[in-house]
C-alpha cells in the first residue's frame, strides 16, 4: 500500500510503498478514504523536540480520519464491514484506576494512533474495534468524507467549547485555528450570548466572521483587553476558551475575564508561561486542562448535534479549506504550516 511514512528519526516524510496492515484479534481493518492533517503531523514532519521525545520512528502518522471497514479480526462482534467510519485515536489500557472507573480519557498508558504506533496516512489502517466510531450506526448520513476526517479535532472543539456551561454566557476563544473555530461554531450552538475569538490571521478571522461570531480581533493590532469594551460588557468574559497555545493568551485571557470566570485550555504552549497567579487566586478563577476527547460521550454529543442542526453542520464542514489528493501532500503540509486557512484535507482514494 502507498503511505506517508517517517522513515527514521529526521526531518521529513516520503511517500513509499509498506506493508499492509492485517486485523489481529479484536482489530479493525479500515481503507482509508480522506485524513485531516493536524499540528503534531506537523511538528512530526519537522522532527522538532517534541516529536523526537514523542515518536518511535520509524512510524506511520496520521489519526484523523474516515473510511471504510474492509476486514474484521477475531472477537470483533461490534463493527461489520462496509460500515463508514472514523476512529478514536488515543488507545487505552483498560486496567488503570481511571480506566475502570469509565474514564478512559485519563488512562495513564495512551498510546496514540499516528503517534506511537501506525496511523490513517496510508491506503489502511488497523485500531481496535473500540476505537472505531460507525457513522453508518450513528445515523451519520450527512456525514461526508471531508468531515469525517475531522471528526477528531471536531471532538477536541466539543470537549473543551462544553467543558462549562455556556448557556447565556460570553465566550473569549483565543485562536482561530481550526480547532478554535469549531468552538465558536459549538459554544453559539449552545447557546452562548455573545462569542469573540482572536488571530493574527485575517483570513482565519474573516471566516470566524463568516460563522457568526460577534467580535473577532486581530491581536496584532488591536489588544485583547479591548474586547470587552467592544462588546460592552460590564464585567468581563465567562469563559475562555484557549486553543493557541501562544504563550501570551492566557495572560492576556485571565486579565479580561469576571471574578469566578472558567477557562478550558487546549492549546499546547511551546515555551513556559509566566502566570499573575495573583489574578487567578484574587479573582477565584477555575482553570482545567484539556486533552482529547471524552470517550465516548464527546462523541455522542459530535454526532447528536450535527443531526440536530443543518447550521453547525455548514459551520463545521466550512471549517474545511483546503482538499488534495494524496499525491500532493507536500503542498497540503505546506498550507498546514502557514496557518492561513482552515483544515487540510488528503484524499487517499485518487492513489
Amino acid at each position: 500500500m502507498k503511505a506517508l511514512y517517517k522513515a527514521g528519526p529526521h526531518p521529513g516524510l516520503e511517500l513509499v510503498d509498506r506493508p499492509e496492515p492485517e486485523p489481529g484479534i479484536g482489530e479493525v481493518k479500515i481503507r482509508v478514504h480522506t485524513t485531516g492533517i493536524c499540528g503534531t503531523d506537523l511538528h512530526i514532519l519537522d522532527w522538532d523536540p517534541w516529536a523526537a521525545s514523542m515518536v518511535p520512528a520509524p512510524l506511520i502518522p496520521g489519526h484523523e480520519f474516515y473510511g471504510e471497514v474492509v476486514a474484521v479480526g477475531e472477537m470483533v462482534h461490534d463493527v461489520a464491514i462496509g460500515e463508514l467510519v472514523s476512529g478514536e485515536g488515543h488507545i487505552v489500557c483498560g486496567m488503570c484506576r481511571n480506566c475502570r472507573a469509565g474514564r478512559r480519557q485519563l488512562c495513564i498508558r495512551t498510546v496514540s494512533v499516528g503517534v506511537q504506533r501506525d496511523g490513517a496516512f496510508a491506503e489502511y489502517v488497523v485500531i481496535p474495534q473500540e476505537n472505531v466510531w460507525s457513522h453508518t450506526r450513528e445515523g451519520g448520513h450527512a456525514v461526508t468524507a471531508d468531515l469525517g476526517a475531522i471528526f477528531d479535532p471536531f471532538g477536541n472543539a466539543v470537549h473543551t467549547a462544553l467543558k462549562f456551561g455556556v448557556v447565556g454566557e460570553d465566550v473569549l476563544i483565543t485562536g482561530a485555528g481550526p480547532i478554535g473555530l469549531m468552538a465558536a461554531a459549538v459554544v453559539r450552538h449552545a447557546g452562548a450570548r455573545y462569542v469573540a475569538i482572536t488571530d493574527i490571521s485575517p483570513e482565519r478571522l474573516a471566516i470566524a466572521e463568516r460563522m457568526g461570531v460577534d467580535l473577532a480581533l486581530n491581536v496584532s493590532g488591536t489588544p485583547v483587553d479591548r474586547a470587552p469594551e467592544v462588546l460592552h460588557l460590564r464585567e468581563g468574559f465567562d469563559v475562555g476558551l484557549e486553543m493557541s497555545g501562544h504563550p501570551s493568551a492566557l495572560p492576556e485571557m485571565i486579565r479580561v475575564m469576571n471574578h469566578g470566570g472558567k477557562i478550558a485550555l487546549l492549546g499546547l504552549p511551546s515555551q513556559s508561561i509566566d502566570l499573575d497567579w495573583s489574578l487567578v487566586v484574587t479573582q477565584m478563577l477555575t482553570l482545567q486542562g484539556i486533552y482529547g476527547r471524552e470517550m465516548f460521550e464527546t462523541w455522542n454529543a459530535m454526532s447528536s448535534m450535527l443531526q440536530t442542526s443543518d447550521w453547525l453542520l455548514h459551520a463545521i464542514t466550512s471549517v474545511v479549506t483546503d482538499r488534495l489528493p494524496a499525491t500532493e501532500w507536500e503542498a497540503g503540509f505546506a498550507a498546514a504550516h502557514a496557518g492561513a486557512g482552515g483544515k487540510v484535507v488528503l484524499d487517499w482514494t485518487t492513489l
